[in-house]
């Protein structure tokens, strides 16, 4: 089977090398090629470490060696399956689907790993969209045995039937849901991380005790709070608006202080400082 990823980023990367290590041979694509390197670079050491601890069934020399890097759309020509990770646009994303629909043989399955994106909008810009369907994987993708398989308008049967079964020789857990905005994931996971977010604006408690509570009185492995940083707060802002407009509910606006931290170039991990300092 022949596997594409476009975007050698944290997400493409990780469904790259879970491809790869599936036995799949993958085409990954990116517009640079000092991302390309870089995403390979993560590649190797996320295999190293997989290999040292006993958990990879091949080398990570042989793993590599099934995964190509690419600055060109046209070698996903006579891809099975490509699975979408750029940044969370629509109109770029769009603007690559109606690309790559003109590119990818038309029995090839397009895929989004998008985290709340409309998957039938998507679908549309395609031009194939029955064959067409979300893959929501979670970061970090070679430890989450979870992807959202996330059903268009018009997916037909036999491309999610596709799609779950590769998700399963992917050694994942596929566990499928219909076209609606944040799907289920981020439905519920965004507006409590943004309720966490409200608390700090409200002063009910530290940052700290926000997340020890939820850590320590819910089990979460991680707190909202730090969670949130992990994920990026621009990203977040960016779900939470895709909820409010696409559900028209005030109980998904987006907390003024997210707002204001994103503003504040305040993102997170990636830029250093979120709620906490990196």
């Amino acid at each position: 089977m022949k596997f594409g990823v476009i975007g050698a980023g944290q997400m493409g990367g990780g469904i790259a090398q879970v491809a790869a290590q599936s036995g799949f041979d993958v085409i990954v694509q990116d517009v640079q090629q000092e991302y390309l390197d870089r995403g390979r670079g993560v590649i190797e050491k996320s295999l190293n470490k997989l290999h040292e601890k006993g958990r990879l069934d091949a080398t990570p020399d042989e793993v590599l060696g099934r995964i190509k890097f690419t600055t060109h759309m046209q070698d996903f020509a006579d891809c099975d399956l490509v699975v979408e990770a750029i940044v969370e646009n629509q109109a770029v994303k769009n603007a690559l689907f109606e690309q790559l629909g003109g590119i990818v043989k038309p029995e090839g399955i397009l895929a989004s790993n998008t985290s709340s994106i409309p998957i039938t909008a998507l679908a549309s810009a395609s031009g194939r969209p029955d064959r067409f369907i979300g893959m929501h994987f979670m970061n970090p993708v070679p430890l989450m045995a979870l992807v959202e398989v996330i059903r268009g308008y018009a997916t037909s049967d036999e491309t999610a039937q596709f799609v779950t079964q590769t998700a399963e020789k992917m050694g994942k857990t596929p566990l499928t849901c219909n076209d609606f905005p944040g799907f289920v994931s981020n439905r519920i996971l965004m507006p409590m991380l943004n309720e966490a977010i409200q608390c700090v604006m409200e002063g009910v408690a530290e940052p700290e005790a926000i997340d020890g509570i939820m850590k320590l009185g819910m089990n979460h492995p991680m707190g909202p709070l730090t969670l949130a940083d992990f994920i990026g707060l621009d990203t977040c802002l960016s779900i939470m608006e895709v909820l409010h407009m696409g559900l028209g509910d005030d109980k998904y606006r987006p907390s003024p202080l997210l707002r204001k931290m994103v503003q504040a170039g305040l993102l997170g991990r990636k830029s250093g400082e979120g709620f906490y300092k990196y």
